[in-house]
């Protein structure tokens, strides 16, 4: 129930005991009637008026200062005060990205988007059942409710404040709800549950097969992240340095500020909806996290036997009985609201996802909110690697690796927190036989088990979503000393990138640090472009395609593969790129032919690089009237809406961004491409929230840019602020220090006000 003012009437429960009373006169019923709603609605009006009273005093002890870039610095006495505070700025940010959030983590999409989501809010109900969830809520840590009361109170406190704005569907937030979205990545566990395969299971239309086939394991937008951890042993100024380098999806996250008198005073990017910050730093620590490639969630093929009506699984020489449970699914529909019932099965591995070679399959994932959510929330409140260390034993962080600095001069590299313990003599990449207890968990790897870098004699520590065997360069954990599923993926050209940008400097400064965040050189040409350049070289002179390209290889033969927003190579590159991945696949496109064996396929053919060169060059003329078209004037950045999915026209406004995707081994990266009603690429995800941090001995100094601006309101001047410096790598000065506000204050009040 939502508070306004003057109150709301309750609406009579479903199972209110009605009595028999005699027939009275028109004017006396009318006035029992009346009786009888007085007396059911002054509870709730004072229930109401209490908790609106309480919200009230409570946006008291708390001051939010926007700066001159829109960006909330929020301060409070305690913890929770700091929590009502950022979450109430990030409604008046964006409460429609708030509210998504939780429409995505609860399993309610379908209640605002339709039927189409049915089965992406079963899955996400196979983990999050409000019960469960409400006793979870009932046996956490007082001081973690206290912080989710707050966080349940700035959201509403801010909806009985804003009357016009109208939810979609949460009209009202509860501190439970906070153990949904506990954990603030891109990309979350349960993604990796197919929803065709899903579909196919659980419902009676059958997905395509082209539906069922499974991605390929591509490093394309937005699965990319950059980090940098710097000791002072290799900096000017002998201060640690970090780099805190997301590459997301834009405005996937607040920039903000969160301070109390309770020791937290943390700046940085918070996912929109949650109370802690996920990439940022105070004036003593921070951190970056990267996506990992740790193997840790597990599909078990379970064989299923029915007897007497009841279904089982084997597990060992046992007949367990599969756990059946209902879910059920509201939608929207054009007459109203409906609903789809389904039964869910579960083994004491996870629910059943979907069915092979006769077997059902189950998935096993973390699933532990409580834990998560105190983790995401205490490492805010760090100030050194001792106890950023030991938060790390919450075990509770599946999803990423991360970067961490602090101004006693440490830097670390943590490698997946968590990562499960499994008998090495199975393929954990495959499911496997759920009927053998041998393939039964025993814990977790500790932390001092898992691939971890702590200050190491390098001086310096990345990670860029590639494996944690070059994180340090020689001072790299060794790959032999850990078994195969604590990392399933490889080196990338990103990698390989900042390898040479960190290997042997010892002259970093802060603005040193950006300016390698935002290196031109793309290492992946390094390997596809002299492989072209010879395909031409060897072509016979009477092949029509040595004179049609022989332009464009000139170009490409000088080319230091280096984007810049008047590279003409760039684009013809990124071009060619993109057209032999779509013809021979990823993989084989970066394969040199002579550097084929016996075990791996052939690469492409230099006929096939010969004549998708010839392809990109005439899309580009198409598109541009001419393949010699400056990278700029095709690679752009446009926000005139607020859409979640965003949409884009070549006749309105836009930007030239100078970077190009993180796949050409690009640390900075602006995912970008043709939309069907355009012809120039527009990005949606890569570099997002930006900063470079140096921690020194009594004071924190960093810059810092987000995609397009802090608002999601496009009338507000701070929707599309920061455009030009986002294209630009122009960083603007962090205000961390109260004192640093002055100036530069837009605005400052309680919540409410």
């Amino acid at each position: 129930m939502r508070w306004t003012p003057g109150g709301v009437l309750p609406n009579v429960p479903l199972n209110t005991h009605l009595t028999r009373v005699p027939i009275q006169p028109i004017h006396m019923k009318k006035l029992a009637l009346a009786a009888l709603a007085a007396l059911c609605a002054a509870p709730c009006v004072q229930a109401q008026s209490a908790e609106a009273t309480r919200w009230e005093r409570q946006a008291q002890n708390i001051t939010i200062i926007r700066d001159d870039w829109g960006i909330a610095h929020v301060y409070g006495k305690t913890d929770a005060d700091a929590v009502f505070g950022m979450i109430y700025a990030q409604a008046e940010d964006d409460f429609n990205r708030v509210e998504a959030n939780y429409l995505t983590s609860l399993g309610r999409r379908a209640e605002a988007e339709g039927e189409s989501r049915i089965y992406d809010d079963l899955r996400a109900k196979m983990y999050v059942n409000p019960d469960s969830m409400r006793a979870m809520y009932a046996r956490s840590p007082e001081w973690l409710k206290t912080l989710m009361v707050a966080w349940a109170d700035g959201l509403n406190f801010y909806l009985a404040k804003h009357l016009a704005v109208k939810p979609r569907v949460i009209t009202r937030f509860e501190p439970w709800m906070a153990l949904s979205f506990s954990e603030g990545s891109i990309g979350i566990d349960i993604e990796s549950i197919s929803i065709p395969r899903l579909r196919a299971f659980y419902g009676k239309d059958v997905p395509a097969a082209k539906e069922l086939e499974e991605p390929r394991n591509e490093d394309l937008e937005p699965r990319g992240s950059n980090g940098i951890a710097i000791a002072p042993s290799n900096t000017v100024n002998g201060n640690s340095l970090l780099l805190i380098n997301p590459h997301t999806s834009f405005y996937f996250r607040s920039e903000l500020q969160m301070v109390s008198e309770e020791g937290l005073n943390v700046y940085g990017a918070a996912t929109w909806g949650q109370f802690f910050i996920y990439q940022g730093f105070s004036d003593k620590a921070g951190w970056m996290h990267t996506s990992s490639g740790v193997d840790n969630i597990d599909e078990f093929a379970e064989t299923i036997t029915s007897k007497a009506g009841r279904l089982y699984y084997k597990y060992g020489n046992e007949d367990r009985p599969v756990i059946a449970s209902t879910v059920v699914v509201p939608y929207k529909t054009q007459s109203g609201m409906a609903t789809k019932e389904f039964t869910v099965y579960r083994t004491h591995r996870g629910p059943v996802v979907r069915e092979a070679d006769g077997k059902w399959i189950t998935v096993a994932l973390m699933d532990i909110p409580v834990q998560a959510l105190m983790q995401s929330y205490g490492r805010t409140k760090s100030r050194n690697i001792a106890e950023f260390r030991k938060i790390l034993d919450t075990h509770s962080n599946s999803s990423n690796n991360t970067l961490f600095a602090d101004n006693s001069g440490n830097v670390a590299y943590f490698h997946a927190n968590y990562i499960p313990k499994r008998d090495p003599r199975f393929d954990w990449t495959k499911p496997v036989d759920g009927g053998d207890p041998a393939t039964a968990y025993s814990g977790v790897l500790s932390v001092d088990e898992s691939p971890n870098v702590i200050n190491p004699a390098s001086g310096w520590v990345y990670n860029s979503n590639n494996w944690p065997w070059t994180s340090a360069g020689p001072s790299s954990p060794n790959k032999a000393n850990f078994p195969a599923y604590v990392e399933s993926g490889s080196e990338n050209p990103r990698g390989l990138h900042a390898i040479r940008l960190l290997k042997d400097r010892k002259d970093f400064t802060r603005d040193g640090l950006l300016t390698a965040a935002f290196d031109s050189y793309q290492p992946a040409f390094e390997e596809l472009i002299p492989a072209l350049v010879k395909a031409w070289d060897d072509a016979d002179a009477a092949n029509p395609l040595k004179a049609k390209l022989a332009e464009q290889i000139t170009l490409l033969r000088a080319w230091d593969f280096r984007w810049g927003a008047t590279s003409v190579p760039t684009s013809l590159a990124v071009f060619w790129g993109d057209e032999l991945f779509r013809v021979v696949g990823r993989e084989a496109a970066g394969r040199a032919r002579q550097a084929a064996d016996a075990g791996m396929s052939p690469g492409p053919t230099d006929e096939q690089r010969l004549r998708t060169l010839a392809s990109a060059s005439d899309k580009l003329t198409a598109d541009f009237g001419t393949w010699q078209t400056p990278w700029g004037d095709i690679n752009r950045f446009q926000r005139v809406k607020n859409e979640i999915v965003a949409t884009f026209n070549d006749t309105l406004p836009s930007i030239p961004v100078m970077f190009t995707s993180a796949r050409w081994g690009s640390l900075a990266s602006f995912g970008a491409r043709q939309y069907p009603n355009t012809r120039k690429w527009y990005g949606t995800s890569g570099n997002s929230f930006v900063a470079v941090v140096e921690f020194g001995k009594d004071s924190v100094r960093a810059r810092a840019v987000t995609a397009g601006g802090e608002s999601g309101n496009p009338v507000s001047r701070h929707f599309n602020d920061q455009a030009s410096r986002y294209a630009t790598g122009d960083f603007r000065t962090v205000y961390y220090y109260r004192s640093q506000l002055a100036g530069h204050t837009e605005r400052e009040y309680h919540p409410g006000q």
